[in-house]
């Protein structure tokens, strides 16, 4: 069993001992850290922070500790309940609230439980707020308050509705050219909050909507993550339905993937190349999106007469690139859209809208729509790390061997080939390396992916 502690949050699976996992202790440990920390950069009288979670059957459990730790320090909560994690970012600056934490361990499995955080704006602390938050935690420095000044919940049923109609006045979501298409979508919402959040939008722009593991349950029928080997029976469900798409989010509905009307995979990556797409027709401008995404991006960008940039992986980081730059749309390739005409933060209820918008317009089939962007195939892997095995040294034993290709060091190691790229980086949210490649051919992309695995697996043993 596992317990992270990063900038960007606590992460671990429930249950087992102190400090190993992530158990009631470290729970109340660590949302107490983040109220002192919240207490200690604002002027206001009296803080407020939001708080929502995804359906893992933890939730329930983690918020009453959360929240009740955070009444205990004198700060009112927000109670959004069972909310997307793009929801809760839209609802801290609407409600003047001071920050609110995310329960959600996006796409790990069942087991797992984590704390996002975020800021007064509603997006992801930096990397400075995260290191003081971990000290705090370590150091147990906290100040409860008295009885007299315990803090109160306010319970908001109407946030999803809030979010919903958001993306209906989005000046680029084409509502009515939406209601007019005919369209019938199945939608694989893996048993949390996007089986309930993902319909609503969709019944409220007259989509016929096919339901399939929508039932908010925390029982994940399969791998929560959005991968093609964990959609089969998406797949089959779009063949049998005649369905023009399916599309499938993770637990916490800020990852958005499409699947085509014969029940294959659009793409990860290929879910912000559409949007982008679709954005940069309305809105020419630039783009960014993380180091580990797809060329295609740059591509369709420059198309469109604008500037792609990229970032180091974290939505944090791409925020960040995104308001340096002034970018139209960005996100990352495993299927975040963030789009800051409605806020920043990865949310695939505008990237569902996005999507329709362009579909409904361009009159072409889902996979008739794919063939019209530059063809890249990616390679995902990862190496799970043991104990020995020192990643700092073996990520700078790759970037020596390398050096003549002068790789990026930014975030991990990334090295350019001529017509392919490798991305090697110690994941933040799993006890892992991830091996990111890309090249013209699905076959090229694996080999080069199993080619570095392999390689760093020789250097650590």
């Amino acid at each position: 069993m596992t317990l992270i502690k990063s900038i960007s949050g606590i992460r671990g699976t429930i249950g087992g001992k102190p400090s190993d996992n992530l158990t009631p202790i470290d729970i109340v440990r660590f949302a107490a850290a983040y109220g002192q920390y919240i207490l200690s950069h604002t002027d206001v009288s009296r803080c407020s922070i939001v708080i929502g979670r995804d359906a893992r059957i933890s939730g329930a459990m983690v918020q009453a500790l959360v929240s009740n730790t955070l009444i205990g320090m004198g700060i009112d909560v927000i109670d959004l309940a069972m909310a997307t994690t793009p929801t809760v970012e839209m609802v801290v600056p609407r409600a003047n609230a001071q920050g609110g934490i995310i329960l959600t361990a996006s796409h790990n499995p069942k087991q797992w439980n984590a704390l996002k955080l975020l800021d007064g704006n509603g997006e992801f602390l930096n990397a400075e707020a995260g290191a003081q938050i971990l000290a705090l935690a370590e150091n147990e420095d906290f100040n409860f308050a008295s009885v007299d000044d315990l803090g109160s919940v306010t319970p908001d049923n109407t946030s999803l509705d809030m979010h919903i109609q958001a993306v209906l006045n989005h000046p680029l979501v084409d509502v009515e050219s939406i209601r007019k298409s005919g369209l019938k979508v199945v939608v694989d919402g893996v048993n949390s909050i996007g089986g309930v959040a993902i319909p609503a939008l969709l019944k409220e722009l007259n989509i016929e909507v096919i339901e399939l593991f929508c039932e908010p349950n925390g029982h994940f029928p399969h791998n929560p993550e959005p991968l093609k080997e964990h959609l089969g029976d998406l797949s089959a469900q779009v063949i049998e339905s005649g369905a023009d798409f399916g599309l499938v989010v993770d637990p916490d509905v800020d990852r958005l993937a499409f699947m085509d009307e014969n029940g294959a995979m659009f793409g990860e990556e290929y879910t912000l190349v559409a949007c982008a797409d679709y954005v940069l027709s309305k809105t020419p401008g630039n783009t960014v999106s993380n180091m580990s995404s797809t060329r295609a991006l740059r591509d369709i960008t420059e198309k469109h007469g604008g500037t792609y940039y990229s970032s180091a992986v974290g939505e944090v980081n791409v925020v960040t690139k995104m308001k340096a730059v002034n970018a139209v749309i960005g996100g990352e390739g495993n299927g975040g859209i963030i789009d800051p005409q409605l806020h920043y933060g990865r949310d695939s209820l505008i990237g569902t809208a996005l999507f329709l918008s362009l579909l409904s317009t361009c009159k072409l089939s889902v996979s008739e729509l794919k063939k019209t962007y530059p063809e890249y195939f990616m390679g995902k892997g990862k190496i799970q790390l043991e104990p020995t095995m020192d990643v700092d040294a073996l990520l700078l034993a790759i970037e020596k061997k390398y050096a003549s290709n002068k790789p990026s060091t930014i975030d991990g190691v990334k090295i350019d080939f001529e017509a392919s790229w490798v991305h090697l980086r110690k994941s933040n949210t799993e006890p892992i390396i991830r091996v990111y490649t890309e090249a013209p051919s699905q076959e090229d992309a694996d080999l080069l992916m199993n080619r570095f695995k392999e390689e760093l697996l020789a250097l650590g043993n």
